[in-house]
């Protein structure tokens, strides 16, 4: 019988933290040096609570080439694999492909902008695949910090088309599933930190969870933006 950890895969997909290639409008805010320091965080934040649950882990890293210097930065307890693709949809559509041909039966991938993404919201997203063929969690801004599908259910076609970095992304991916007849669970929604506004509520909704300790918020407190 294979075990629930060897049945589920969370990939998180990073991009390597240069200066001056992530998170861009953060950084027109608050400067290159700032920016691409916190995107670290929160990385490191996401990897202390994700990495050990009831799944198997990986990181899909950008660009290739990279995989040397993530290992050296976040340490080598995790799986890797490239992003393969010219833009977002085409390589989230490759890691479903080549995890769900692997073996897996269900298969959620996160993004790295969400750095107080609890790890029960995880939880709850393979739970919903056990009665759903697709789960999704809705951002504030109108895309999403989260996608999964079952094997069986996988409709590559969510990830074609698309304007990825436009507002309607969640909404067009619901009326694609739901045109498919899909059955998903939609999460709560959650907050991505891409401006600098975004980090005031950070910081506010910090003060109400355990978040408030982590690496993320230290440094904001250390910079004097917290």
């Amino acid at each position: 019988m294979i075990s629930m950890t060897e049945d589920r895969c969370l990939i998180m997909f990073v991009k390597f933290p240069d200066r001056g290639e992530v998170k861009s409008r953060l950084s027109r805010g608050l400067g290159e040096e700032i920016a691409t320091d916190l995107y670290r965080c929160f990385i490191e934040d996401l990897l202390e609570k994700l990495a050990q649950g009831a799944y198997r882990f990986r990181i899909a890293f950008h660009p290739e080439g990279k995989e040397h210097e993530i290992r050296e930065m976040f340490g080598g307890g995790f799986s890797t694999m490239p992003q393969e693709g010219k833009d977002l949809g085409e390589r989230m559509k490759h890691a479903f492909i080549r995890c769900f041909s692997e073996g897996f039966c269900s298969v959620v991938v996160i993004g790295s902008d969400s750095p107080d993404l609890p790890a029960r919201i995880i939880e709850k997203s393979f739970l919903a695949l056990e009665d759903h063929d697709a789960v999704i969690g809705p951002s504030a801004d109108g895309g999403y910090y989260l996608i999964g599908f079952t094997r069986e259910a996988f409709h590559p076609d969510v990830f074609s088309g698309l304007a990825w970095g436009a507002e309607p992304i969640y909404q067009e991916t619901m009326d694609i599933l739901h045109k498919a007849g899909a059955l998903a669970h939609i999460l709560p929604v959650w907050q991505d930190v891409d401006r600098p506004e975004d980090i005031t509520i950070l910081i506010k909704n910090s003060k109400k969870t355990g978040f408030a300790g982590s690496k993320t918020i230290s440094y904001l407190r250390d910079r004097g933006l917290a």
